[in-house]
């Protein structure tokens, strides 16, 4: 009789005799998690060995069965890499599967390696090593981005562009300082990474079932072998715990939604109304139908994963909600919406940072937008209040007067003749026009983190610093 056929018809070795018949087809079926927690293998190898080696430097099992089973575990680690993880579903998950294969390797030696744990704080340990490392490679990919960012920034630190409110023409600003805008929300998201990392710094192996051992484990050892800080204090929170994870997520949904903004903006630059950017080929696409079309759809990607990494986050939220302490079974369905969120995260700070590296910006056509739509009438405003004395209010009513006027004649505020804003205020002079070109417009926005070349330029020398790259 095969292992499949006595799992489903006679008792199951891995349950024990507490089982006098193996669970349903359907049960099976609903019970494994080995095609998704596979992917903690290596996080399930590592976490074996320092426990194992933890065991031997007690004298919980001997010498020679540690290190017995530490090379066993070498050699499925081998075999996984070559040919990866198996899926037999009778054996539930990657910690059955792998102590199986170990059992197979090296025999009953391999029935201590579970010695003073439960696959409860395993798989805590496992997914916590799991998301660490995903921590950290989506703080290499917000530096990377980062970097792109502020290199483009450093080339157009003086070039204009129209800036926007409620999507409509407002002021003039540079493209540098609008890049410089996503590298500060791209710092807010690598500040939550981090937090999120060192909070995530615990290791549970240990905690047991829920109630520790009774063996005398070094818990501290196994910690510092996994290159956790500490262990984690509680017991039973820590099998029950996945603050870590969703912590996780909830830092990935906000990087995700500053992507997607990013991706909005270029899918808009790049509509032929705008013309501001044109992307690059390797993250556009054609139509299979109009020949002359060049689609965002790398942009459009990222804007719509954005979404499923926010469902992720919702997902795992939901389960975690009316859980009592410790372990429930519920907690199996916590892997799934990390490990596609993460892979999606991956996907798009890549896409962005190709996007921003390879793009080619229209700075004729930015800097023509600037002029339209009276994006210096607060300029004409702000200089009434500095030549003229004039209290704001009154040189914001004044302001909408010329450009009332300029609209009706279709011009632009600075191409109104002098006698024509005398007419409507008799306190202007010829120096106003020094103040109404979009080039002086962002020259005077020079206070702290304004979009003045010079201080976009600041911003940029500060960002490079912060980056290692000066």
């Amino acid at each position: 009789m095969s292992k499949r056929e006595d799992s489903t018809g006679g008792s199951n070795s891995m349950w024990g005799g507490r089982f006098a018949e193996g669970p349903a087809a359907i049960m099976r079926e609903i019970n494994a998690s080995i095609p998704f927690d596979k992917a903690l293998w290596r996080q399930d190898i590592a976490a074996s060995k320092a426990h194992v080696a933890m065991l031997g430097a007690q004298g919980i099992v001997s010498a020679e069965d540690s290190a017995l089973i530490s090379g066993g575990l070498d050699q499925v680690a081998a075999e996984y890499e070559q040919q990866g993880v198996p899926e037999d579903w009778d054996l539930e998950d990657i910690h059955m599967t792998t102590e199986s294969r170990l059992a197979e390797l090296i025999g009953p030696a391999a029935g201590r390696l579970h010695t003073a744990r439960s696959r409860n704080d395993q798989v805590a340990t496992d997914f916590r090593l799991w998301v660490r490392d995903a921590m950290d490679q989506a703080d290499a990919g917000l530096k990377a981005l980062q970097i792109a960012l502020v290199t483009r920034a450093g080339e157009h630190a003086a070039s204009i562009m129209p800036g926007f409110t409620h999507l409509q023409t407002a002021q003039p600003v540079t493209l540098g300082h609008h890049l410089m805008a996503y590298y500060e929300m791209t710092a807010r998201d690598r500040s939550r990474f981090a937090d999120a990392r060192a909070r995530a710094d615990q290791s549970p192996l240990g905690a047991a079932a829920l109630a520790g051992t009774g063996f005398p484990i070094d818990r501290q050892a196994t910690a510092r072998a996994l290159g956790f800080a500490e262990p984690t204090r509680n017991s039973l929170d820590s099998v029950s715990d996945r603050d870590f994870a969703l912590d996780y997520l909830m830092a990935a949904a906000q990087t995700a939604l500053h992507l997607s903004r990013l991706a909005e903006e270029f899918i808009i630059w790049a509509s032929q109304p705008f013309g501001f950017v044109t992307l690059p080929d390797s993250l556009s696409t054609g139509s299979s139908i109009m020949p002359q079309k060049k689609n965002p759809d790398a942009a459009e990607l990222v804007r719509g994963h954005a979404g499923r990494i926010v469902g992720s986050l919702t997902s795992l939220m939901i389960t975690m909600k009316g859980l009592p302490l410790a372990y429930s079974k519920d907690m199996q369905d916590d892997k799934p919406p990390v490990f596609e969120a993460a892979g999606l995260l991956t996907l798009c700070l890549a896409a962005m940072t190709g996007m921003v590296a390879g793009a080619t910006f229209r700075t004729d056509r930015m800097r023509a937008a600037a002029e339209l739509g009276y994006a210096t009438a607060t300029d004409l405003a702000d200089w009434l209040v500095r030549q003229a004395g004039i209290p704001f209010r009154e040189a914001h009513h004044i302001t909408g007067a010329a450009v009332k006027l300029a609209e009706s004649k279709g011009l632009a505020i600075d191409r109104l003749p002098l006698s024509e804003l005398r007419a409507i205020d008799e306190r202007i002079d010829e120096r106003v026009y020094d103040a109404l070109s979009a080039e002086a417009s962002v020259a005077a926005r020079a206070s702290y983190g304004g979009t003045a070349p010079d201080q976009v330029r600041a911003r940029v020398a500060e960002a490079r610093l912060a980056l290692g790259l000066e």
